[in-house]
């Protein structure tokens, strides 16, 4: 080994994109070496489906914005494509590596395989990697006896406040001749005004206006497509990619709760803590990513129909709200929690298909893909964890109870936007008359229900509660209630 090479340590940012409250920065500035930023574009993940070019440009946008704040020190993200080992053996020839510091990353299975191949690669080249507790999800855990005050407490400590000068990171000059030896992952992205445009700055902008104004109406419009975009603080992406951590956005709502507003504010810190419970069950039962957690659902078997798959996913079922959040979805990247949920519902319920055909669709259009909620939430809104109750939303009933005047569907079916209000929610009760004076026709215009809604509901609904009581379901509810549930049923 060359020894004349300058030992460093190097910071490899994940999904912690932010300078402030973060732990790994924190811990490597405690140390006397210089610090190298790092982010590597992994190829493996890149190409993985469950991702989408709008997930690497709210990176992009995310180091971009970080760059910006590390200029004052001047500095700057390394920012490459390639695979992690093979970065850290490039890096090699170049530094010696003391230490790395990162979060620990509560991902899909791709990325935990590649977190254990990295911590060989670390033991076989005597590099140290010290990973952090991530927004308070603890890894190990056998199960949540304790869970909810150590969250808690977590959220109530100090946060990182991380303060850097020239002297403890590479400067601009020897990042630039890093990067000769790489492909230098280029951090411009097209411009995109629906899309929100990730970053620490962007993701503060968003939390002031919520906490100054835009949280007053949060519980009443909450469940609202149109409304909910408004009145909900839009921070999950920014707290999904790091942008922001957890325990900031907690903080800072504590700081701005009031008598006034404490059913507002604290039904988000309830969704807050909620979030994490999520992240901690899927930490904790890895295989939900591709199975059931309830084991007695596995035995479930639905038909797959490409056809009732296509229609869904293009927002062509011919149920008008339906069909509005899923082109939503599709240009915005966002949707509320309730219509998630129905969407995922008809998609699993009504349509009778598995969830884990809705999985990778629905993750590469969510901005805010947290694969910890991710699973979780696909699995309770499908009705196979066993513990929860069973939801069959309505899309008909939903539409007129929170799209009333139709401005949620006007906007993404257009087609329909003409049509007088008794006919948008339910454009496939109009007869030939009605379709004759409106200029309009079904089939064409918009497309007839692939589906009869009533006798599916009834379906899916037998069958799911009737495994409810199967046995096996049953056994399985009481390992899931003792595993993951107890301190959120007794203490939430």
């Amino acid at each position: 080994m060359n020894t004349s090479k300058e030992e460093i340590n190097i910071v490899w940012f994940k999904r912690d994109l932010r300078l402030q409250d973060n732990e790994a920065i924190h811990n490597a500035l405690a140390l006397n070496k210089r610090i190298l930023f790092l982010y590597v574009f992994e190829n493996t993940l890149i190409n993985d489906p469950h991702y989408d070019e709008r997930h690497w440009n709210f990176i992009r946008q995310s180091l971009e914005d970080l760059n910006k704040q590390l200029k004052d020190y001047k500095t700057r993200v390394l920012c490459i494509r390639t695979d992690v080992i093979n970065a850290f053996n490039q890096l090699l020839d170049v530094y010696k590596i003391n230490t790395v510091f990162s979060h620990q990353e509560t991902g899909l299975l791709i990325t935990y395989n590649r977190d254990k191949d990295f911590a060989r690669y670390c033991r076989n080249n005597s590099i140290k990697w010290v990973e952090n507790r991530n927004n308070g999800v603890l890894r190990g855990l056998l199960n949540r006896e304790d869970w909810f005050e150590k969250w808690e407490g977590y959220m109530q400590n100090t946060q990182y406040k991380n303060e850097l000068n020239t002297q403890q990171t590479l400067f601009t000059e020897e990042i630039s001749i890093l990067e000769k030896y790489f492909q230098v992952e280029k951090l411009q992205t097209p411009k995109n005004n629906i899309l929100q445009k990730g970053g620490a700055t962007m993701a503060w902008r968003y939390a002031e206006t919520f906490f100054e104004k835009r949280h007053e109406k949060y519980m009443n419009n909450i469940s609202k497509p149109t409304l909910a975009r408004e009145s909900c603080s839009r921070l999950s992406p920014y707290i999904a990619w790091g942008n922001i951590s957890t325990r900031q956005i907690y903080q800072e709502a504590i700081k701005h709760k009031t008598a006034a507003n404490k059913k507002h504010l604290g039904a988000f810190i309830s969704r807050l803590r909620w979030q994490a419970h999520f992240i901690q069950k899927f930490e904790m039962e890895h295989t939900m990513e591709n199975a059931s957690i309830n084991k007695g659902y596995q035995k479930l078997k639905k038909s797959i129909s490409s056809e009732y798959q296509k229609a869904w996913e293009t927002g062509k079922t011919g149920f008008p709200l339906i069909d509005a959040c899923m082109r939503c979805l599709n240009e915005t990247g966002y949707l509320n929690f309730r219509m998630r949920a129905m969407v995922v519902s008809f998609f699993t319920h009504i349509l009778w298909q598995p969830w884990q055909a809705s999985s990778k669709h629905l993750s590469r259009l969510f901005l805010d893909f947290e694969p910890g909620i991710h699973f979780s939430q696909l699995q309770m809104s499908a009705g196979e964890t066993g513990i929860n109750l069973l939801r069959i939303y309505n899309p008909i009933k939903n539409s007129l109870s929170h799209d009333e005047d139709g401005t949620f569907i006007k906007k993404w079916v257009p087609e329909l936007a003409h049509l007088p209000i008794s006919f948008i929610h339910e454009p496939y009760l109009m007869t030939a008359l009605d379709q004759q004076f409106n200029n309009f026709k079904l089939g064409e215009d918009y497309p007839n229900p692939i589906i009869e809604i009533k006798s599916a509901r009834k379906k899916a609904s037998d069958i799911l509660w009737n495994m409810k009581k199967d046995a096996r379901v049953q056994e399985e509810n009481y390992r899931i209630l003792k595993k993951h549930t107890y301190s959120e049923k007794n203490k939430m």
